[in-house]
């Protein structure tokens, strides 16, 4: 069977057609052999979103941006075409977020599907609500503008007054405060070497000395018989105790003298006799005595 010229030329530009949609949309990321289901979001800016961006749940691809058309006069001036893999379902309260795809500044689609159990779904064509989430890019420009912001005043004003201090003569006081404050830690030092070659040995020494005095102390009193000792203050307390008994007692003469009214009753009667008759003699001596110089007139 032959086929003519024409017949081949055409079926060759039908493969060469089917070829070029197949690979531009592969390009594009699209799955011509799979069905999807189209949903829309509008934001007010999409921050460098574009056709073809992914669309990510749990950052797992499951779709692709398809269309981005705009109305200035709206404040949701972007409506974002987008399509899922039709075995995707989303239920009601489905967030689809505006996210930032890497480091190097991308932008993609992410859908926030909450856990379900009911068949309240989205359906193709519908509108979801939609949110902006801040990338570590935005953020960190953020946070260290800010940081970046305070540094830059802070290194200003420590500039300005080390400026202020090199002007004056703050810095020359406070070189001389530091020269004369090292004059001292070398005097000191000098004295705290003379201190340690000097006194510290000679205290040292007093400190072995009182040690070694101490330990002849203790040796001493370890060789003490302290048994003996007691023994001894015990005979001391027993001839004392024997002495009281003594003194308390009415037969020795010390007892008799403390003990014996009647005694004590003669011998205080006799004392004022004898001061009575001590008192007369100075009164009368010539009572008592007799006495002349050239004897007796009997004896003529």
């Amino acid at each position: 069977m032959k086929y003519s010229r024409e017949l081949k030329v055409g079926i060759l530009a039908v493969i060469a057609i089917f070829l070029l949609y197949f690979g531009f949309n592969f390009l594009k990321g699209v799955n011509i052999f799979s069905s999807t289901s189209t949903y829309y979001g509008s934001y007010s800016a999409i921050n460098g979103l574009t056709e073809q961006s992914p669309v990510y749940v749990k950052g797992y691809k499951v779709g692709q941006v398809d269309k981005i058309t705009y109305d200035f006069r709206r404040d949701n001036s972007f409506v974002v075409t987008f399509s899922v893999n039709k075995d995707i379902s989303l239920p009601h309260g489905t967030e689809l977020a505006l996210i930032s795809d890497g480091l190097l500044g991308g932008t993609a689609l992410q859908l926030n599907i909450p856990l379900y159990d009911t068949d309240d779904l989205y359906h193709r064509g519908d509108t979801l609500p939609t949110t902006v989430v801040p990338g570590l890019i935005d953020n960190l420009q953020d946070g260290l503008l800010a940081d970046l912001s305070a540094a830059l005043q802070k290194l200003d004003t420590l500039l300005y007054t080390a400026n202020s201090q090199l002007e004056g003569d703050h810095l020359k006081s406070a070189l001389a405060n530091v020269d004369r404050i090292s004059s001292d830690l070398k005097s000191a030092s000098a004295d705290i070497k003379r201190v340690m070659a000097n006194d510290v040995p000679v205290v040292v020494a007093d400190a072995k000395s009182a040690v070694s005095d101490i330990k002849n102390v203790a040796a001493n009193v370890r060789d003490v018989d302290i048994a003996a000792t007691i023994d001894k203050l015990d005979a001391v307390v027993a001839d004392l105790k024997n002495f009281t008994q003594k003194v308390n007692s009415k037969d020795g003469t010390v007892g008799m003298l403390l003990n014996d009214k009647e005694l004590y009753s003669n011998i205080n009667e006799t004392i004022q006799s004898v001061d009575s008759l001590v008192v007369d003699l100075k009164a009368n001596p010539k009572r008592y005595v007799h006495f002349s110089v050239f004897g007796n007139k009997k004896d003529k």
